[in-house]
């Protein structure tokens, strides 16, 4: 089923955060913001003002939402909502300082982490690496939620997750085990091949359940991904600015660039930042969207299209890899960033083949975006 023909329900916390997390009568759960400002969040000040799209839609879907049914629906025993300080970064460690709507000072790591049950982190900038730790010390489950926007609250929230999960596993089991993965490229005529060794590794999902134990899922979700034991050979990539270079990869990290279009400036910049911070340049993931969903403009969910695919570089600790923030030279360098290739992300960057090693056999997975007969069967299994 195309994204163009796929219906998806109306959505309904309720039903979300009973599937995602199945509550235990009586625990508490909290709603966490960023803010550049936090006087912003101060008395809800933001609600009055211009912008704080993402925040907006935190406090009136899942904060009022929660106040008003939810919580009851759930036999939750309370809920609050806090804010901190915008990181700037992608899966960069969280500041300890937070704000309760009241305006008084409160620390994340004693006020919060160890007395909440359930946290819903609805954010800017992705914080699933830094909470992920944080669940693991404190005993806490929860979500991660950035960038949410009014699509993916209509589609990719909306969704069943014990189907997303059945779907995901589909998907794990036929990519589990795998040697190794390769990547084709064409952009601007030039050719390019990515090769990542995964060691025969256990595929992970991405799959949108946090029934257990201390843990945080990310929504949307719908992802098999590994964290590779190496690379080697090059891949486009397409800066924030437009920009695209062709980069260098040897033993699992990106040594150099070749600027290809855009600003000669923003590829200089990087490859300083990577002269002085090699773990910036570490592959740390290759992840496989799994759902039919429609493009909402935000990684978060787009990277879970079936047929699109991502790398990424930086930490992954929280995936089960070992780049650990304290590898980098610079805190601030400390990001996981996801690198999505997709049809409307990426159209100067064409995708011919994407195949699969593994018991000595070679697998196609996906052709120009599309999941290829291997995945097909899968997903129809």
């Amino acid at each position: 089923m195309s994204e163009s023909t796929k219906e998806f329900p109306a959505f309904d916390l309720t039903r979300l955060l009973k599937t995602v997390f199945a509550p235990k009568g009586g625990e508490r759960i909290a709603i966490l913001l960023d803010f550049e400002d936090l006087n912003d969040f101060v008395d809800l000040a933001f609600l009055n003002k211009e912008g704080f799209p993402i925040q907006k839609r935190a406090h009136q879907y899942f904060y009022m939402g929660l106040k008003n049914a939810t919580a009851a629906a759930l036999n939750l025993k309370g809920v609050e909502m806090y804010a901190y300080k915008q990181t700037g970064g992608s899966n960069l460690d969280l500041p300890d300082l937070a704000f309760g709507v009241s305006g008084v000072k409160l620390s994340l790591e004693k006020d919060i982490y160890p007395n909440y049950d359930i946290i819903l982190c609805i954010s800017t900038y992705s914080a699933t690496a830094p909470l992920t730790a944080f669940a693991k010390k404190y005993g806490f489950r929860g979500a991660t939620l950035h960038g949410v926007n009014d699509v993916i609250l209509s589609s990719g929230l909306a969704v069943d997750y014990n189907e997303v999960s059945r779907e995901a596993e589909k998907l794990r089991l036929g990519m589990t085990g795998a040697d190794a993965v390769e990547l084709d490229f064409i952009v601007y005529g030039n050719k390019a091949t990515l090769r990542l060794e995964l060691g025969k590794q256990e595929a992970q999902k991405s799959h949108g359940l946090c029934l257990g134990g201390p843990d945080i899922a990310n929504l949307p979700a719908g992802e098999i991904y590994y964290v590779p034991k190496s690379a080697t050979g090059q891949f486009p990539l397409k800066f924030e600015d437009g920009t695209i270079a062709l980069m260098d990869v040897s033993k699992g990290k990106i040594d150099t660039a070749k600027f290809l279009s855009g600003d000669q400036k923003t590829v200089t910049e990087f490859l300083e930042k990577l002269k002085e911070d090699p773990a910036v340049g570490q592959i740390g993931e290759l992840g496989f969207g799994t759902q039919v969903l429609p493009v909402s403009g935000a990684d978060i969910q787009d990277e879970k299209v079936l047929g699109t695919f991502h790398i990424a570089t930086g930490r992954s600790d929280h995936l089960g890899g070992d780049i650990t923030p304290d590898k980098f030279e610079k805190s601030q360098n400390a990001s996981h960033d996801d690198i999505l290739f997709a049809p409307h992300k990426t159209p100067e960057i064409s995708a011919p083949e994407v195949r699969m090693y593994k018991d000595n056999q070679t697998f196609v997975l996906i052709r120009d975006f599309k999941p290829a007969d291997y995945m097909q069967k899968l997903l129809s299994s």
